[in-house]
C-alpha cells in the first residue's frame, strides 16, 4: 500500500485531503506542518508527499528542497494556490514532481499520484532484525542495544501463538515482581526501542484484560 504524507495547514483542506486518499486505498498520515511531521518514516519516504508551500515554520518549497536531497526518489507533488508560472518554475527546480493548483481536483490529484507510484522504487524493507546473540534491534530507521530481558522477551513474543504473551507470563520472563504497572515499565521501554529500530504504528500493543501482542514485523537475523 502506498504511503501518501500531506502537510497542509489549513484544517478543512487537510481532512478532506486525507478523506479522499484513505477512500483511494492509500496509507494518509496528515500534518498542520513540517515541525509536527518531524522525521519521515522509512515507509513515508518510500511514497509521495503532499505540500503546501505557504506553511507555517519551515514552507514547502525549503522542505521539498531536503527531501529531495536526502531521500531521492520520494515523490512530490505540490498543491498550492501560487499559479504564477515563475512560482511553478521555482516549485519545479525545488523538486516537485507535479504542481497542481488549488483548488484541486480529486480525480487529477488521484491520477496524479498513481503515476508517481509507478516511478517509485519498491518501499524500504518494514522487518526489524533481532539478532540474540549480539543482543540489538536493526531496522530501517536504527539498530539498538537490547538488555538480556528484553532478549528473552522478544524470544517470547516470536515463539508464541499469534506473537501473543499473557501477562503472567511477561512477569515471569522479565522478573517484574507484583504490579501490572512493573510490567508496562519494562514494555514501554522494549515498545521505544522497537519504534527507534524503524516499527510504525503500535509495535507493542496491549490485549484488553490478558496480555500483549507484538504487532511489529520482526524475523531473527540470519
Amino acid at each position: 500500500m502506498l504511503t501518501v504524507t500531506i502537510v497542509e495547514d489549513n484544517l478543512h483542506l487537510r481532512e478532506t485531503l486525507a478523506e479522499v486518499l484513505s477512500d483511494e486505498g492509500f496509507a494518509v498520515t496528515a500534518y498542520a506542518n513540517v515541525e509536527a511531521l518531524g522525521t519521515p518514516s522509512a515507509q513515508a519516504v518510500a511514497g509521495v508527499f503532499i505540500l503546501d508551500l505557504n506553511l507555517p515554520g519551515e514552507d514547502g518549497i525549503s522542505f521539498a528542497r531536503r527531501l529531495r536531497r536526502d531521500y531521492g526518489a520520494v515523490g512530490i507533488i505540490m498543491l498550492t494556490a501560487r499559479i504564477d508560472p515563475a512560482e511553478r518554475q521555482h516549485g519545479y527546480e525545488s523538486g516537485a514532481d507535479i504542481y497542481l493548483p488549488k483548488p484541486y481536483s480529486p480525480g487529477e490529484l488521484v491520477a496524479a499520484i498513481r503515476a508517481l507510484e509507478r516511478r517509485l522504487p519498491a518501499a524500504a524493507d518494514p522487518v526489524l532484525r533481532f539478532d540474540p546473540q549480539r543482543m540489538v534491534l536493526a531496522g530501517p530507521a536504527a539498530t539498538v542495544p537490547l538488555s538480556s530481558s528484553e532478549v528473552d522477551l522478544l524470544r517470547a513474543f516470536l515463539s508464541a501463538p499469534e506473537g501473543r504473551l499473557s501477562s503472567a507470563e511477561i512477569e515471569r520472563i522479565s522478573g517484574s515482581a507484583g504490579t501490572r504497572g512493573a510490567i508496562e515499565v519494562r514494555l514501554t521501554r522494549l515498545r521505544r526501542k522497537l519504534a527507534t529500530a524503524g516499527a510504525d504504528g503500535n509495535p507493542l500493543g496491549a490485549v484488553r484484560g490478558w496480555g500483549y501482542q507484538l504487532a511489529a514485523p520482526l524475523a531473527l537475523a540470519s
